[in-house]
């Protein structure tokens, strides 16, 4: 049965982490660029806010985002290989899973660029209630049969990226291993991984511009922040939106927007069946943010007397992962049972007590007035 036909029944119905182990992905690289290496030499250390900020941009997300490149190379590579015969359909989407790992790990850090100019939309189509993905990728292979990447970046921003792939190596209805198939979809699938590469790459070049989010990041003032506090505030404002989006992303499909009827085809990644995976590398990079490597995240602007503050953000973030590490996936399967509901439900209320943490708690004891959320109107 076909997306759109599941869509449909779905509708008359009433509707529209593996194990967790603390992975190396946040110890920062050994040679980053010369301007990663001297940005906490410019905070002053009578800044505790310039230094954390410093902190969280050259330790935290600035390594993420070089993991993103790396695995959008890959996957440029690999689009290459696999269409020209050299590697198997199983190596293209082990290739794909690790692009969307480390997508998912950037979720609590688009600041910057990558949060800016709909690039966003133009890694990932979220949420998808209509199929647009597969009916627009249908459409754009009849229309432009050999379409190349500097053409795709041109199209809608539906089939530029990782939503788009996902479909073509994972959809149940198109099979890669078919030579005709192969031929039919091929140019688009390496249309997009060079168009995902050259995004990821420009995104890290004006990271590591001279005037680029890291140095922004680091000294005080500049173009876009006034002082080290305004820093900090897009910081958590960033975190708050990602947190919220991780609800939604677990809310969505549980029903918690359509009166509790599940929705498994509105999931993040649902065709590749690593929904919870996406979760799990989110939540993982969001409590980085907060507890920094050596100890410089936000959590370090606490003070000895808000302790009870930062031990309860610990421990909802040490519920959070212990109930998601007894999730066994796939998403969907644990949707169609009332006892994988419950446990996926205790889940989402584990997100929402993070996520209420820092939109309150964490926030006024920072003296942030936290305002627009990126999420709201969704």
């Amino acid at each position: 049965m076909r997306y759109d036909a599941l869509i449909a029944k779905s509708s008359r119905s009433k509707s529209s982490f593996s194990k967790n182990k603390e992975p190396d992905m946040f110890r920062p690289k050994l040679l980053l660029t010369s301007l990663a290496a001297l940005a906490l030499g410019a905070c002053s250390p009578s800044d505790p806010q310039a230094v954390t900020s410093a902190a969280i941009a050259k330790q935290v997300i600035l390594p993420t985002y070089s993991r993103w490149v790396d695995a959008d190379r890959q996957l440029a590579s690999s689009a290459l290989a696999f269409c020209q015969g050299k590697t198997d359909l199983a190596t293209a989407r082990a290739d794909f899973l690790k692009a969307q790992k480390t997508w998912a790990e950037l979720q609590p850090l688009l600041i910057g660029p990558l949060a800016e100019g709909n690039r966003a939309w133009q890694v990932q189509f979220w949420p998808d209630k209509k199929n647009l993905v597969g009916r627009q990728v249908e459409q754009l292979v009849t229309a432009q049969p050999q379409i190349n990447a500097q053409e795709l970046a041109k199209a809608s921003v539906v089939v530029q990226g990782l939503s788009a792939y996902e479909y073509i190596l994972f959809d149940a209805e198109i099979d890669m291993a078919n030579a005709e198939q192969k031929a039919r979809y091929c140019p688009l699938l390496m249309a997009i991984g060079e168009r995902q590469k050259l995004l990821a790459e420009e995104i890290l070049s004006s990271w590591n511009s001279t005037d680029g989010m890291l140095a922004q990041l680091s000294k005080f003032p500049n173009q876009r922040y006034a002082d080290s506090h305004e820093a900090i505030a897009e910081l958590l404002r960033v975190q708050v939106t990602a947190l919220d989006s991780l609800k939604k992303k677990l809310g969505t499909p549980l029903g918690r927007q359509s009166k509790g009827q599940p929705q498994p085809f509105q999931a993040d990644a649902w065709r590749s069946k690593s929904s919870l995976s996406s979760l799990e590398a989110s939540l993982i990079s969001a409590q980085t943010v907060w507890t920094g490597v050596e100890n410089k995240g936000l959590r370090s602007l606490l003070s000895a007397e808000q302790k009870p503050l930062a031990d309860k953000i610990d421990a909802a973030y040490a519920t959070s992962r212990k109930l998601l590490s007894e999730l066994k996936p796939p998403l969907v399967d644990l949707l169609a049972t009332d006892a994988g509901r419950q446990q996926l439900n205790a889940f989402y209320d584990s997100l929402n007590a993070v996520h209420r943490l820092h939109e309150g708690e964490l926030a006024k004891a920072l003296g942030i007035q936290l305002g627009f959320n990126a999420n709201d109107g969704d």
